[in-house]
Formats: C-alpha cells, structure tokens, sequence
C-alpha cells in the first residue's frame, strides 16, 4: 500500500513515507520537495486505482477514489487526462506534466513533400454545367482526353476504362479551376454562377477550393475522396491515368479539409483518419488560411504531458532519456477546431516535439495518433500527415 495525505486547504496530494517516496521516484511519479514527492491529480488518482494507494486527510479520514477526484472534478478535462494517462502508464511508459517542457528536443516534427509548378497549355473549350450535379460535361473529344491523358483533370469515357465513351467529365474544382486558370467556357453559366451553386451546395466549399488550387498549383494531382469517407485523394506530381487494364495507379494519400474556423466532433474526425489507414493511406488534415503567429506561454501549455516512448532495450526515462511527444488528451465527444488544433502544434514546433493525440472513448479505451507538419514548398497553408500508433 501507498500513503497519500491530502492537504484539505490547498488541494495538494503527497506522499512523505520514506519506502513510498523511494517507489514513486524510481518509477518517475511527481515533482519531489525536500523529500516530499507532490503528486498531480492524475498521478494521484492512478496511485489510487492502480497502485494500492490509499489517502488520508491530517486528522485521519480516509478519501476514496471518487472522493479525491470530487476535489479535481472541474479541471479542465481532468477525465480525459486521467483516462489518458492511466492507458499510457499500463503500457509501461512515461508521462511527465506538458509544464516540464523546456528548450528544444530536436525531435523531427515535419515532413517534406515535394515542390513543383503546374502549367496547362492554351486550351480553349467548351463545355456544359449541370448545377444539380456540380459537373461539367465536355463533349470536345480530343480537349477532353489531352486533359485526362496529360493533366489527369477530368474522367474522359469510363473510370478506368476510358476508352469507352468520349465524354469527359469535370468535377465542381476542375470546373473553377480550368474557369479561372485555363480557357473553359460554360454554354449556359460563368465563374460567378458556378462558384454560387457551388457554396450554396457544398459546406465550406471556399475553404476546399482553396485546398485543392493550392496542391494542383504544385503540380499533385487532385480527385474526389468519396470512397475513403474524406474530401479529397491526392497522387504526386508525374502521375498519370495512362495504364494498361490491370495496373492502374492507386493513390497513397487522402486529404480532409478542417476549416480554421469550425469545430468538428473528434468521433468523426478520427472515424475519417481509421478509413484511411484500413485502405492504407496516408491521412493528411488541411487547415486552409494563412498561418497565424501563435505564442507559447511555458506556464499555460496548450498540451497536456510530456510523453516518453520507447527505445532499443527499454523506455525513455527522465533519467536517461528524452521525450519524444507532447499529448493531447481529449475523449470522444468533444469538439476541436483548425485554429485549436493549429495552436497545438504550433507548441509542439516550440519544443521540437512530435505531437501525439490521446482519444478516450466512451469505453475508456484509448487511441492513439501521431501528427507531423508537412513542409509543402511554396504553400501558405497548414497541412498535417496524422497516423495511428500503437505505443
């Protein structure tokens, strides 16, 4: 068994017992103070669930688990942090207070993807807008499959078997995008016209556009992600649809759009990312809008715990070792937004951390993802590669 004494007054947890103090040190539990080990609530609370830990006031009344955590109850997220740090504690890793953070770890945070510049040929054509299915049709049959052929924008004949049929089809962001950068002329609407159909049908749709004109501008190209549950599936610069019938070229990655602005629930949001990775892509998030200047307040992280991980014949220890994550502690049901999320990371580049998302559902069990900045040369944007792990 393992003493904790609560100070009523100041809603502090410690453990002063020589052996306790001694335990709780080896296993990196708490902050020590003249011998004293303070414990966190979560740290104070797992003691208590999973350690044999039993607490005490000053004048000996015994506290209960929900007793103690009655004292905590509305810390911001203290069930979520609880929740998290107890799964990553079972697994035989570290966890320390985000507060402990300090400098710059190195760790590598981003990862690069490739430049490019995309250029059309003077194309002039004409196609017809269909505003109840936010398609174009081209019935130019030579426009249409130099469009496909050379610049993968369009489906000419039949999705994957394009000779049949002479038909091609562009989508609402190939529409505007070949109205704004390349020479399509509708019979029966305009850019204007379009772009209104498009905002009145399609949630956010400025905020996808822009998605999808700033990776075509550098040369990826950019298709529907209707059969992965996200927006958009993307192939790298120097792809191509030409194939013979048994090797068509599959994408590798999908990207789903996170305004800024909206909140979105986590449950959806990770539903989306567990898609990806069951048809193995990877999962990229865009925040679209400018990146914003964001300040790190060392005394107020945004970010829960420094996380330690794993290494060759053991686990990264204060002692001996680095962190290798920030985690974000949340549970299912919550809400968080682009600009949220933006902030987040912007903590994790401070300290030169990889972030780790932390997701409880309403079982308990914890999920995990790790999410890395991608360095897309010449874009403004936000853009994050997110995959599931399993500590």
């Amino acid at each position: 068994m393992i003493k904790l004494e609560l100070d009523r007054k100041k809603h502090s947890l410690m453990v002063k017992e020589q052996s306790d103090v001694s335990s709780l040190q080896n296993g990196f539990y708490g902050q020590m103070k003249r011998g004293i080990i303070y414990l966190s609530p979560e740290e104070a609370l797992y003691v208590m669930d999973i350690r044999n830990g039993r607490c005490y006031d000053d004048v000996g009344n015994e506290f209960a688990f929900n007793d103690v955590a009655a004292l905590f109850v509305k810390n911001k997220k203290l069930l979520a942090r609880y929740l998290t740090y107890k799964d990553y504690r079972d697994k035989g890793l570290i966890l320390r207070n985000a507060t402990e953070a300090e400098g710059n770890y190195g760790r590598s945070i981003s990862v690069k993807y490739k430049g490019g510049h995309f250029e059309l040929d003077a194309y002039s054509f004409e196609g017809l807008f269909f505003p109840n299915d936010l398609i174009t049709l081209v019935d130019e049959e030579k426009v249409g499959k130099e469009l496909y052929e050379r610049y993968w924008i369009g489906q000419f004949g039949t999705y994957k078997a394009a000779h049949r049929g002479k038909i091609s089809k562009l989508d609402i962001y190939e529409t505007i995008y070949l109205l704004k950068h390349g020479e399509l002329h509708l019979k029966n609407s305009n850019l204007e016209q379009v772009e209104k159909f498009a905002k009145k049908r399609i949630k956010f749709f400025t905020d996808m556009y822009l998605v999808y004109e700033d990776w075509r501008k550098r040369g990826y190209v950019i298709k529907t992600g209707f059969k992965f549950g996200t927006h958009f599936r993307i192939y790298f610069p120097g792809a191509s649809p030409v194939r013979s019938e048994d090797e068509w070229m599959h994408s590798k990655h999908v990207i789903h759009v996170f305004p800024r602005k909206h909140k979105q629930i986590i449950s959806e949001w990770a539903r989306a990312i567990r898609v990806a990775h069951s048809v193995k892509k990877t999962f990229i998030l865009a925040i679209p809008g400018k990146k914003a200047e964001i300040k790190v307040n060392p005394k107020k992280p945004r970010l829960d715990f420094v996380a330690y991980h794993r290494k060759k014949g053991g686990i990264e220890t204060p002692k001996d070792g680095t962190p290798r994550y920030l985690m974000y502690s949340l549970t299912e049901d919550e809400y968080i937004g682009g600009e949220e999320l933006a902030k987040a990371l912007a903590e994790c580049n401070q300290y030169g951390l990889e972030m780790i998302m932390g997701i409880s559902d309403r079982e308990s069990s914890v999920t995990y993802y790790v999410i890395k900045a991608i360095d897309l040369p010449g874009s403004e944007y936000e853009y994050y590669e997110i995959e599931w792990i399993q500590p």
